[in-house]
C-alpha cells in the first residue's frame, strides 16, 4: 500500500504546486512586468538570464530569473555582497529576493516544486555523492530549510578572500546537511510554514531572524554554525 499511497500523494502535492505558481503568476503578474520594465529602462536587455541547473535525478533543466548583473558579465558562479558586476536595481531585487519570481514558471514546468532543496549549477554537484544522490531524489524548490536560514548567503561569502573556495567547502556541504534534515522531517504543514517564512522575511529582510527559524524547525546550530563567528554587520 505504500507505493499506491505514495504516488497519490505525489501527485496531489504536484496539482498543489501547480495551482500555486498558476495562481502566484496571476496575481503577481502586474509586479511581474513592472520590475521587467523597470530593468530595461535601467539597464537595458535583456531582462531575463538563465543558467543550467541541476533538478530531479539529475536532469538538467534552464532556471530563470530576472537579470541582477550587468550584461555579458562574467566571473565566479557564486555571488558575493559588494560583487561589482551586480546593478544598483539588481541589488534591491535581490534584496527583497524579486529577481527569483519568475521561477514560478519552473514550477508550472515541472522543473521546480514551491519547497525543495536549491538546484546548483552543474559544477557544483558530484552525482556520485550519496548525498548528493538523495538530494536529487527529489524535485528542487524556489525555497526550502537550507535556503531560508541562507538567505544572507551573498554576505556570509562576501566576508572571505575566496568565496567560490569558502561555498564548496563550507556553505554548500551545510546547506545540503539541512535539506536532508528537512526531509526526514518533512509534513505539508512545515511546507506551508516555510513558505511563509520565506515570503515574510522576502518582504521584512531586516526582520530576518535566524536563532527563530532555528527553533520553529528544530534544527541544530551544527549545520550553520560557521555563520557565528562572522562579525554582526556580516551576519545580519
Amino acid at each position: 500500500m505504500t507505493g499506491p499511497f505514495s504516488a497519490r500523494r505525489e501527485i496531489w502535492h504536484r496539482l498543489f504546486n501547480v495551482a500555486c505558481a498558476a495562481l502566484g503568476l496571476a496575481i503577481l503578474s502586474p509586479v511581474l512586468s513592472l520590475l521587467a520594465l523597470c530593468i530595461w529602462l535601467c539597464d537595458g536587455r535583456p531582462v531575463m538570464f538563465s543558467q543550467m541547473r541541476v533538478g530531479r535525478y539529475g536532469r538538467e533543466f534552464r532556471i530563470w530569473k530576472f537579470r541582477t548583473m550587468r550584461s555579458g558579465a562574467i566571473g565566479c558562479a557564486v555571488t558575493a555582497a559588494g560583487d561589482p558586476r551586480i546593478t544598483a536595481l539588481g541589488a534591491r531585487l535581490r534584496r527583497f529576493k524579486l529577481d527569483e519570481l519568475p521561477q514560478l514558471l519552473n514550477v508550472l514546468r515541472g522543473d521546480m516544486n514551491l519547497v525543495g532543496p536549491r538546484p546548483e549549477a552543474p559544477q557544483y554537484v558530484n552525482r556520485e555523492s550519496p548525498v548528493w544522490q538523495a538530494i536529487l531524489s527529489v524535485r528542487p524548490g524556489l525555497t526550502d530549510l537550507a535556503t531560508l536560514l541562507h538567505r544572507d548567503e551573498e554576505a556570509l561569502l562576501g566576508s572571505s578572500v575566496d568565496a567560490a573556495g569558502f561555498y564548496r567547502r563550507s556553505v554548500l556541504p551545510a546547506k545540503l546537511q539541512l535539506s536532508l534534515q528537512y526531509q526526514r522531517t518533512r509534513s505539508f504543514v512545515r511546507d506551508l510554514k516555510l513558505i511563509w517564512l520565506t515570503i515574510r522575511y522576502s518582504l521584512a529582510p531586516e526582520q530576518f531572524d535566524r536563532e527563530s527559524i532555528r527553533k520553529t524547525f528544530g534544527t541544530g546550530a551544527e549545520h550553520v554554525g560557521y555563520t557565528y563567528s562572522l562579525s554582526p554587520a556580516v551576519d545580519r
